[in-house]
């Protein structure tokens, strides 16, 4: 992390070099000295930062480094702040303007004297922490010289409890016998090549010990006579795993070891080891391999000599298995958390050494196992804590269940769990440490949205350029390696399958808290008495601010977040000293009633959210905040905006909108913005929802050449050629949101010659007087929503070719009374939703059509009174659901009242209709509908999240 944080202090240093230094004088020799000072630790900051937690002395001189980048970097932008306000104050004009400049010099001149004093000072300490350099130099050495190596490949020094993953025997790993029994016949009954068989998941699950499992049952052995077990680990070197590899070959096949062993290079023991598995059926474990080019370095030597060799590769990083399983046309096996019963049975052999949970101890029990979230190792070792502790004593039981961050702190049978997890974070490469620590913020269970986190990044600096990339898409990248490394679950995915919101295990939250503590990270407040470090950087406030210490300095704060907060003060009230290196400011769900006027003086400010809050306006001097990067007004009841806005040039995420979830799941999302200026100004602009668009504007929108997401509103028929304009200079839009000023003005949209060939997500609300011709054209296109369109020719004929389509759902956009869905067409098709076709008769499905098709909803069709023809060709469909349908439908669909169409449903696992009535919705499955329960499946929409998730899935304008 100290690593991190000079790497982002040094390039804050590098625009000053650039320039030539134009520096103030007394600041420039100071910070000349301190880059270069700064260049030399940071080389030796990687290795220091893996070995803190094993050296005292390397812990305090990573932290005294971490210190003092942040102390350097709040003084240069302290000096930035103090530069912006000199050249303001250089633009007065006349006497009055001299007077004021000659004041401002004189402020200035001591502010300016107080900064170099100030880097003076960091100077100092940077010099006694270069004194120390040689002493950690020669610790750093040591420490690499002293790695010894086991048989195994492992480390002494690094200790990475692969002894805590093998403690859980056959009797510990609960269900192991159905993973095991699969993972046999692939290594049994596979073709004649060389296979890799992979096995992924999180720390924790248990991945080594069913490969051990597997690697010592009876049928492996007797196929394969020649076998070895490497562990790669961390800190793996070549030539040691090879010698190792060889050695454990050369055995089982009773051979002596070959002269020279020792001294053989890299190819040579490869070459050797490949010699002599040549004509062998082997298999090789590779167990904890973390990264491809430990696959790459070792593969070479395993021959693919068509005698069915197998090879089992236990990893964290999915990326990982899917590549190698690949390249050898092998398998992988996604490691799953225990279910429920199983987790309860290992929890209770464990903690009651097999006998039942008492009655009294059941919630605090459940309570743990909801932390443990199915990780067999965290059960195992916590259940070993639990059996120590006396079942008449609650507390003692509610002490582990409720502190089990600082129980892993300091119970020893629980820091082998503790090293296991933390092995993934500490082998993180440095640019993606901070971004996974930066999620310790969030409160317990909250589920993360994706888009937030990856603005969130790039406003606290996390983000390195790359060439030819924005900064999102490198944030991208970051979470995606994330996900793939089994740090980040998937929580919520949209209807094209990209993740919406995730989360991180309970157990790796703890881990974060308690690191972010002792690096300073952030500070969370939720608890009373709570001590504050000194300097706070980020501060996290969750759901009561009685615990704040209000009045205390909080200079050097860079980001505040509030999360469930329900009676907001003023800003001003809770920090009467002000904070103004702020850069990110989120109180979304807030109480908050109007924009905050201390936001004026943020002068760093990049982020600000004020999602679901009360404001109605933004005042003019929203055109200070000339850093802002988002502005997140999304579900406020702002509906204008200043042209001040257009002094933000840096205005990347433009977020003003708000719909209302309404009766039958529809959405209205006619409150967006008016705007009165030239946004086109806005160059760096990405997104932007919703703008009510006229005859200027609409126009405007063509320069901004970078926009990915654009909204627009209240469209009229007269706009639509200059809109159509406007979008062919937008190449980069991935997703397109149009909707007319009334339902019935019909969207001219037939002027566009060349659409975006990267466009993804197209959502049109509005009368069609034909499909438009460029739409079948869009072989990018995942999501297509049509409403209103009311188009006479059926559009299916138009749009079954589109090669990626995913998700369509057509709403009041066929007059016909009949559609045909024909073989070969929407190919990759995963869910169809038509709604309000008021003259359709008859629905036709051809065989071969929609093969992957998985949803199929029917909203009131009211003269539809029999199901697709043809729906029994539909092989992966797994839902029906209808939405307020004639009856006589659904009794064609009863098995007991000898309905005519149930054989063409009987493969579909969920059938269900839904009716609006009375107030409230009432669900019937299939079943409950044909027996006339009065009791329906589920009813009151009030009363039941669920279904409203699921009506909030079929959001018409949601382009995000």
């Amino acid at each position: 992390m100290a690593e991190s944080a000079v790497k982002f202090l040094l390039d804050k240093l590098a625009p000053l070099f650039e320039n030539d230094l134009q520096l103030l004088t007394g600041i420039k020799e100071e910070v000349v000295f301190l880059r270069g000072e700064l260049e030399r630790i940071r080389a030796f900051l990687k290795v220091a930062d893996s070995l803190q937690d094993t050296d005292a002395e390397l812990k305090t001189w990573v932290q005294q480094v971490r210190d003092i980048a942040h102390d350097t970097e709040d003084t240069l932008d302290e000096y930035a702040i103090l530069q912006s306000h000199h050249d303001d104050d250089h633009h007065g004009r006349g006497w009055y303007g001299s007077i004021h400049r000659l004041s401002c010099c004189i402020k200035n001149t001591k502010s300016r004297y107080r900064i170099a004093c100030d880097l003076q000072t960091i100077n100092t300490r940077i010099r006694v922490i270069s004194e120390t350099n040689k002493r950690i130099r020669q610790k750093i050495y040591d420490a690499k010289r002293d790695l010894g190596s086991s048989s195994s490949g492992m480390k002494n020094w690094e200790e990475d409890s692969r002894g805590e993953a093998l403690l859980l025997e056959k009797s510990d790993l609960m269900g192991i016998e159905k993973p095991k029994g699969k993972l046999v016949e692939w290594l049994v009954n596979g073709g004649s090549g060389r296979e890799v068989v992979s096995v992924s998941g999180m720390g924790g699950l248990g991945k080594t010990t069913l490969a051990k499992q597997v690697y010592d049952a009876a049928e492996v052995k007797k196929r394969f006579k020649v076998c070895a077990w490497i562990t790669v680990s961390q800190s793996f070197k070549m030539d040691e795993l090879l010698k190792d590899l060889a050695g454990q070959l050369f055995r089982v096949v009773r051979r002596p070891l070959p002269e020279g062993l020792s001294s053989m290079s890299n190819y040579q023991l490869k070459k050797l080891i490949k010699d002599l598995l040549q004509k062998r059926r082997y298999l090789i474990v590779l167990d904890d391999v973390w990264h491809l080019y430990e696959w790459d370095s070792v593969k070479y030597a395993l021959p693919n000599n068509n005698y069915g060799s197998r090879i089992i590769l236990t990893t964290r990083n999915a990326d990982l298995a899917s590549l190698t399983s690949l390249q050898s046309d092998g398998k992988i096996y996604n490691m799953e958390p225990l279910p429920s019963l199983e987790s309860w049975d290992l929890l209770c052999r464990k903690a009651f050494h097999g006998d039942s949970c008492p009655p009294h101890l059941e919630e605090i029990c459940g309570h743990i196992l909801r932390k443990c979230e199915g990780l067999p190792l965290a059960i195992v070792a916590i259940g070993g804590v639990l059996a120590m502790k006396d079942r008449r004593r609650i507390d003692e039981w509610e002490m582990v269940g409720y502190s089990l961050g600082s129980e892993m702190e300091g119970n020893d049978k629980l820091k082998g769990l503790k090293k296991v997890l933390s092995l993934s974070f500490n082998e993180l490469p440095y640019y993606l440490k901070s971004c996974f620590l930066y999620l310790s913020i969030f409160p317990e269970d909250h589920l993360i949205e994706h888009m937030r986190i990856i603005r969130l990044w790039i406003a606290e600096g996390f983000i390195e350029p790359k060439e030819g990339k924005t900064l999102e898409d490198v944030a991208e990248e970051y979470f995606n390696e994330l996900l793939n490394r089994s740090m980040l679950q998937m929580a919520l995915t949209r209807r094209d399958g990209r993740i919406k919101k995730f989360r991180i295990h309970d157990l790796f939250r703890e881990i974060l808290i308690s690191k972010s503590r002792d690096q300073n990270f952030a500070t969370i407040v939720k608890e009373k008495n709570l001590s504050w470090p000194d300097k706070v950087r980020r501060l996290s406030i969750h759901n009561t601010l009685e615990n704040m210490q209000q009045g205390r300095s909080v200079s050097q704060l860079r980001s505040l977040f509030m999360f469930g907060v329900i009676e907001m003060p003023s800003i001003h009230t809770l920090f009467p000293r002000g904070f103004r290196l702020l850069s990110v400011l989120d109180l979304r769900n807030s109480t908050l009633n109007r924009f905050p006027v201390e936001v004026a003086n943020l002068f760093f400010l990049k982020y600000l959210s004020l999602r679901k809050t009360k404001v109605k306006i933004v005042p003019t001097y929203i055109g200070k905040l000339l850093n802002l990067e988002t502005l997140d007004l999304k579900h406020s009841h702002v509906s204008e905006l200043p042209v001040e806005i257009l002094n933000l040039q840096r205005l990347r995420h433009l977020l003003v909108y708000r719909y209302e979830f309404l009766f039958y799941g529809n959405f209205q999302s006619n409150y967006g913005f008016k705007f009165q200026g030239k946004i086109g100004c806005l160059r760096s602009l990405q997104k932007l929802c919703f703008i009510e668009v006229d005859q200027d504007n609409i126009i405007e929108l063509g320069k901004l050449n970078q926009l990915r997401r654009l909204g627009i509103i209240k469209l009229k028929k007269q706009d639509g050629k200059a809109l159509c304009s406007s979008i062919e200079n937008l190449t980069k839009l991935c997703a397109l949101s149009v909707t007319s000023i009334e339902e019935d003005e019909i969207l001219d949209l037939q002027h566009l010659s060349s659409p975006p060939l990267l466009l993804q997500r197209l959502y049109l609300r509005g009368k069609l007087e034909t499909l438009p011709h460029w739409i079948p054209s869009l072989h990018s296109l995942v999501i297509l929503y049509l409403k209103w369109s009311r188009l006479k020719d059926d559009p299916i004929v138009f749009l079954q070719n589109l090669p990626n389509l995913v998700f369509l759902k057509l709403c009041k956009a066929y007059e016909g009374d009949r559609l045909c869905f024909a073989t070969g067409g929407f190919k990759k098709l995963k869910h169809l939703r038509f709604d309000e076709f008021n003259e359709l008769r008859s629905v036709d499905i051809e065989l071969g059509a929609m093969p992957c098709v998985e949803t199929l909803s029917i909203q009131r069709c009211k003269l539809l009174e029999k199901v697709p023809s043809g729906i029994e060709h539909l092989p992966k469909l797994r839902v029906l659901e209808f939405f307020n349908m004639p009856e006589k439908l659904m009794k064609t669909l009863c098995p007991y009242a000898q309905g005519t169409d149930y054989w063409k449903i009987s493969h579909i696992p969920e059938v269900y209709s839904t009716y609006w009535r009375e107030g409230g919705w009432e669900v019937y499955s299939l079943e409950s509908f044909c027996e006339g329960r009065s009791n329906p499946w589920i009813s009151s929409v009030t009363q039941n999240h669920e279904l409203e998730t699921r009506w909030k899935g079929y959001s018409d304008l949601h382009i995000s």
